[in-house]
């Protein structure tokens, strides 16, 4: 899908934040994300010391992310029917009081599993609307002409937090605990309530609510299946999410069972990825379209990688290849949901969204303790190699039905002195030249 007729110059890298709205958005978003990663990995850590099992860790992104699956889609209808302002407003005062809750019982220390658990699936409910609300709110906070950029600096965003978040979160679970990390991101919600609350509204792009009525999540199901844009990407996103995106669970293996780094070295694994992941989300702002093709690449090449990354044959060359996956993970995650988001009508973009984040989020909560279950019986190593191995053939499969769908193959030849392979359909006409 064409998006730019010419590659942006760089000074565009960050053309969404001309917006003042956006700007004051983004802003707290870069404060709460980097506290929101300081809070995972003070949660994964506290649950691995307090019962000493990497399957606990799995078990606890199982909680987090299973009302994702059981009520996921009831968020995109919520998104389209009420004021997405409203709604984060909301939704980040309740993950206040959740993390100051958490705060108060690990620096009280009667903390116990149960409770991380309980509050993580609690945390998961109001996930379940305020990630359609904040995906959609962002085309209201830009307008189309500058969603693109803002989707994927949105993961730039997230992802400097990811850099900065577990590095800072290491150090103070090692120096003070990680009851402090808890309070911290309390804090950090609060401002992204005031900063929400605030926006002028007479500069949004207010969309349109969806009126109430009957078999609106079956409309938006039907939707998505008649697409085989969308329909492809979300495929190919529940893939990866349920084998891939699990990196807690196993940099938790590694750093306390492989290289006996602890906290700290958890915390450097976890912003190793996170900073190929801002590259790769900065990578993104250059592109000039998005296909599906390249969500069915990249898924592929970040699959090839995770799975190299389970036999490095020592620790800088895992970091290393953490790095590589923190590309790979962004360059797919923003082009399968710019490709969504702008596929997908205005009106029903909400129910849309909520399908792709259900997916998403309620991959990782069934693999989770799956793969948290795989790591325990086969070890990190093979574990790691699995969750990358198992993306990448489910993307040549999803590539050969595509391409079967669209009568398409691949033709050989030259171009001159140079070879040249292409994509042409049955009557050789040709779509894509590699």
């Amino acid at each position: 899908m064409p998006v730019l007729t010419t590659r942006p110059p760089w000074r565009e890298t960050f053309a969404s934040l001309r917006v003042p709205n956006y700007r004051r958005f983004a802003a707290s978003n870069l404060v709460a994300n980097t506290a929101v990663w300081m809070q995972r990995i003070a949660m994964d850590w506290l649950v691995l010391q307090l019962s000493g099992s990497v399957a606990a860790v799995g078990v606890t992104v199982f909680m987090q992310f299973t009302p994702m699956l059981l009520f996921g889609l009831w968020g995109g209808v919520i998104t389209d029917r009420y004021s997405k302002q409203r709604l984060l407003v909301i939704t980040q005062s309740c993950a206040a009081a959740l993390a100051a809750l958490l705060a108060v019982l690990t620096l009280s220390g009667e903390v116990q599993v149960w409770h991380v658990y309980a509050i993580s699936f609690v945390l998961g409910l109001v996930t379940v609307v305020d990630n359609p609300a904040r995906q959609v709110f962002v085309n209201e906070l830009v307008g189309p002409r500058y969603l693109r950029n803002a989707i994927s600096l949105n993961s730039s965003i997230f992802q400097l937090g990811g850099l900065i978040g577990p590095a800072v979160g290491g150090i103070l679970i090692t120096a003070v605990g990680g009851g402090w990390s808890f309070a911290i991101n309390a804090v950090a919600c609060l401002a992204v309530v005031f900063a929400v609350a605030t926006l002028k509204r007479s500069e949004l792009h207010a969309s349109p609510a969806a009126p109430r009525g009957k078999g609106q999540l079956a409309e938006g199901m039907r939707y998505v299946r008649r697409k085989p844009v969308i329909f492809w990407t979300v495929v190919m996103v529940a893939v990866i999410a349920v084998f891939a995106f699990n990196m807690p669970v196993f940099l938790a293996a590694y750093a306390n069972n492989v290289y006996h780094v602890g906290a700290q070295g958890y915390g450097m694994f976890n912003a190793l990825v996170a900073a190929g992941a801002l590259a790769g989300a900065l990578a993104s702002t250059r592109r000039t379209s998005v296909r599906l093709s390249m969500v069915v690449g990249t898924a592929a090449a970040l699959g090839v990688v995770q799975a190299l990354a389970g036999f490095a044959p020592g620790e800088l060359a895992f970091g290393l290849l953490l790095v590589a996956v923190g590309v790979g993970n962004l360059l797919f995650i923003t082009a399968a949901n710019s490709l969504v988001q702008m596929s997908s009508n205005v009106q029903i973009r909400g129910r849309v969204i909520s399908l792709y984040i259900l997916v998403l989020l309620g991959g990782q909560a069934i693999g989770g303790p799956l793969m948290g279950w795989i790591v325990e019986q086969v070890g990190p190593h093979i574990a790691m190699a699995i969750s990358g191995l198992v993306p990448a053939a489910a993307a040549a499969v999803i590539a050969v039905l595509i391409a079967r769908q669209a009568s398409l193959r691949l033709r050989f030849g030259l171009r001159g002195r140079r070879p040249v392979i292409a994509i042409v359909n049955r009557a050789g006409k040709t779509g894509q030249t590699l």
